[in-house]
């Protein structure tokens, strides 16, 4: 193996360490999503231990509902003949993108959140209520009680 190989991991080695498979590996280099450092004389790919951390923001970003193509054009950083600031310019874009996305997550998850507390609170009602949600009563939709509607998730739960 050439002495610059030393420290890169053979393909089905990262596929391992990154608990993928060679197929979605070949998939992103494809996409140019993850390029490997090198290649041997016969073919192998080899991977920068540091492309194990490309691969997780590639899933990460994925979580967050980007496309693969949204994620290359987001992480379109490494293409050469630009200057250093405008390349640290596009990281400072990449990571930003990533914040505003993890901030609408958060959000979203909070409003979740705040819809299962509410559930909650109704259902200590319902715990000493005399009506069982049963078909015949609509499965106590809305309250027999006091005839409001109940929370969304408790509604989807009765």
């Amino acid at each position: 193996m050439p002495e610059a190989q030393v420290e890169l991991l053979k393909i089905g080695d990262f596929a391992k360490l990154a608990g993928t498979n060679l197929r979605t590996l070949r998939y992103y280099e494809e996409l140019e999503l993850l390029i490997p450092a090198s290649r041997s004389q016969g073919g192998f790919r080899y991977y920068r231990r540091t492309d194990l951390h490309r691969l997780a923001m590639v899933h990460d970003l994925q979580s967050l509902g980007l496309s693969l193509d949204k994620i290359r054009e987001l992480m379109e950083t490494r293409t050469t003949g630009r200057s250093r600031k405008d390349f640290l310019a596009k990281v400072r874009t990449a990571l930003q993108e990533q914040d505003r996305l993890l901030r609408a997550r958060v959000a979203e998850l909070e409003s979740q959140r705040s819809k299962i507390a509410l559930a909650q609170g109704k259902l200590r009602e319902c715990e000493v209520c005399r009506y069982s949600p049963l078909g015949d009563n609509n499965y106590c939709e809305p309250c027999q009680v006091t005839g409001e509607h109940l929370p969304s998730t408790l509604s989807a739960l009765f």
